[in-house]
């Protein structure tokens, strides 16, 4: 390595003046001192590729010196070399992270063969380490498709965002793939090789959310014959994601209030603590804050989750995007049913690039899977999409030119459509006319994506 930083200590002052005249000559540059501790207080402020010490010196031994060293920085390399030698102060040099023992007197050759290697090390080292980076965040940004200025601002965000532990709360439509930039921030971020733990709040009733998320003991309730982890305990040191996070209930969510400010939680049916060093991301299709509006959802635990907002834009926002995402999702599953890979006729990639998709990236995959799938040729074309997309009209909406039957989900957006306009779009009144709960009657406007006109 072309001019690397060596720092030589030795209480001999002649040693000191002899090696910083041979190294800089190789083209080194070299600081010199007799004193351990400012070369210390050197370290804090200057980086060294790699530290020359002698074993025996007063003010501090070069074993403890290599110690504080690699507390400081853990990476740098350390010679140690000694008038005094012995097997037993090799090893322990060695033990304590030193790349090499030099005994004296040395030859000049030999102390050179030993600092080129050193060097070497270190510089294949660091290669490495910024090629997994790099590695990383290909591998982390790769399941993130799209070439808009939507989904670039996107991934600059989650490279930016990645390696912090703040909490982040992730928003948009269903079948945006809030998952998979939760993932993304998984992969790039220090976590990346410890545990991604994952639950959707909504698939579980409230006695047994609980549970999984904090675990319990023997006997806390009725069917509990064992004690169970819970996955906090489970995410440990890791990313744990929590997916519509606005159905929790009053109670869990002061559990995870306590889990995000003190770093711990107690099992149910517990009475000792759990400590926990997990890093929570968040994630909901729901207007939160119209919930702490309606005193369904905590204020505190909002701003707590909300430090780092990430909005996923829904698919007919980044129409540019379709055609890429199409030919992806075309070449996944050829690959998954062994097949050639089909082309797609330019009729059928207009007609899939005009359509709204309301279930957004979600839809388009399914979509594209049956048309492998059905498609008998080597090209997809309208045969092979529903009859809702080629003739460009979204599932759900009862139109009176519509002869076949509704569908129990069309009649559904139709009427709660009906009476949102009758309320003047007033959503308490509405919720109590549907007999539904305020942050339900949300998430199904949401699902629908239901504007007022």
């Amino acid at each position: 390595m072309e001019n690397a930083k060596i720092m030589v200590i030795d209480d001999e002052e002649s040693m000191c003046r002899f090696m910083q005249i041979m190294l800089q000559k190789e083209g080194y540059d070299v600081t010199s001192t007799v004193s351990s501790k400012e070369a210390l207080e050197d370290m804090k402020n200057k980086d060294y590729d790699l530290v020359i010490a002698d074993l025996m010196m007063p003010e501090m031994n070069g074993l403890e010196l290599l110690s504080r060293a690699k507390s400081i920085h853990p990476d740098i390399n350390f010679i140690v070399m000694t008038a005094y030698a012995s097997v037993d102060s090799a090893i322990e040099a060695l033990k304590k992270g030193a790349f090499d023992y030099i005994t004296k007197p040395f030859k000049v050759d030999e102390i050179k063969i030993a600092i080129k290697k050193s060097l070497t090390q270190k510089k294949i080292a660091e290669e490495n380490v910024n090629l997994k980076r790099q590695l990383k965040k290909e591998y982390g940004l790769q399941s993130l498709i799209g070439n808009s200025p939507e989904m670039f601002q996107l991934k600059k965000l989650v490279e930016r965002i990645a390696d912090t532990d703040s909490t982040v709360l992730i928003r948009g439509e269903s079948g945006t793939g809030k998952e998979l930039v939760a993932k993304a921030i998984h992969q790039l971020s220090s976590r990346a090789g410890k545990p991604f733990v994952t639950i959707n709040c909504a698939t579980l009733p409230e006695a047994l959310l609980e549970s999984e998320l904090f675990g319990h003991v023997k006997g806390s309730f009725t069917g509990a014959i064992r004690d169970k982890d819970g996955l906090f305990k489970v995410a440990d040191d890791g990313i744990f994601f929590m997916d519509e996070i606005g159905v929790t209930s009053p109670a869990i969510q002061a559990k995870l209030l306590r889990v995000l400010e003190e770093r711990q939680f107690t099992p149910v049916g517990g009475t000792k603590p759990i400590d926990v060093d997990v890093r929570l991301i968040t994630a909901t299709n729901a207007n939160l804050e119209e919930e702490v509006k309606l005193g369904n959802f905590r204020s505190d635990l909002y701003y707590r989750l909300n430090v780092i907002p990430i909005c996923i834009p829904p698919l007919r926002e980044r129409k540019g995007d379709t055609e890429l995402l199409t030919k992806f999702f075309i070449k996944k599953y050829c690959d998954k049913l062994v097949i050639e890979e089909k082309e797609i006729t330019p009729e059928t990639m207009e007609i899939l690039t005009s359509y709204s998709w309301p279930g957004n990236v979600r839809e388009l995959e399914n979509t594209i899977e049956r048309a492998v799938i059905l498609s008998s040729e080597k090209t997809i074309d309208l045969n092979s999409l529903p009859q809702n997309i080629v003739e460009n009209k979204p599932v759900g909406l009862v139109h009176s030119s519509q002869p076949e039957l509704p569908t129990l989900e069309s009649i559904e957006k139709a009427y709660i459509f009906w009476v949102l306009s009758q309320t003047s779009w007033q959503k308490t009144k509405a919720s109590q006319i549907l007999g539904i709960d305020a942050s339900t009657l949300y998430r199904k406007i949401e699902r629908y994506n239901l504007k007022e006109k």
